[in-house]
């Protein structure tokens, strides 16, 4: 839910609550802004109290994001994408037909009859990255759950912008597309990550405990998909 805070010097933050089952306050910045994980019991009033507490780091972090923003991503002939951690260039055919994108070795190719059509070319792309995006994930879930031991969850694929993953109660995993993007080494954590939802609905010491019985390497994951997020959500 989104709220603004009001801070003693007259600016006003915008930022997204997400109550848990939790007894501490989180707060990280994201594309999005600030993000304020907090109890759900907690009264308003404290919490906003809390964050005026921590307005000097808030803004600080802010400024410090918005100056290292990346430009919107252009597509256009030539440009870089990514898929599994290595470049994809994307090239755009002129053509009298438009065709779907086709993979041809580390190029993607789209044939189209407006080739400055910017706003059908990303569509295209981002589709084509989604239905990827359900094909390896789906592998990948069916084999890490299996090294759990647990049945395969239901799958679905997510845009959320300030989360990779979430997993619920009723066994459904989502996963957002633009993890198709990052290296398999982050796309694994991920999905253990929600795996581990599955023993364990908190974050708690045993939440972590699963997490490394599926990737052991989980630290490092962590670290380097936080190191890559701003690039990977410029598309969409």
């Amino acid at each position: 839910m989104q709220h603004i805070l009001a801070l003693p010097n007259g600016e006003n933050i915008p930022y997204l609550l997400e109550r848990r089952a939790r007894r501490t306050i989180g707060m990280k910045i994201t594309t999005d802004g600030l993000v304020v994980h907090a109890p759900l019991r907690i009264r308003q009033v404290d919490l906003e109290a809390l964050l005026r507490s921590k307005a000097r780091w808030i803004s600080t972090k802010l400024k410090a994001r918005q100056a290292a923003t990346l430009p919107a991503f252009s597509w256009r002939d030539g440009a870089e994408l990514q898929l599994l951690g290595q470049p994809l260039i994307l090239r755009i055919l002129p053509s009298t037909r438009n065709s779907q994108p086709k993979l041809e070795g580390n190029t993607l190719q789209i044939a189209t009859s407006n080739i400055h059509d910017q706003v059908m070319i990303a569509r295209k792309v981002i589709h084509w990255l989604q239905k990827e995006a359900m094909l390896d994930f789906a592998r990948r879930l069916h084999i890490l759950a299996a090294k759990l031991g647990e049945p395969t969850p239901a799958l679905f694929l997510s845009n959320a912008k300030t989360r990779w993953g979430s997993c619920n109660s009723r066994r459904k995993v989502r996963l957002n597309w633009r993890l198709i993007q990052a290296q398999p080494a982050l796309i694994n954590y991920v999905i253990a990550h929600e795996l581990a939802h599955l023993r364990e609905m908190n974050h708690s010491a045993r939440f972590w405990a699963v997490v490394a019985k599926i990737h052991p390497d989980y630290p490092a994951a962590e670290q380097g998909l936080k190191a890559c997020s701003q690039a990977l959500y410029r598309l969409g």
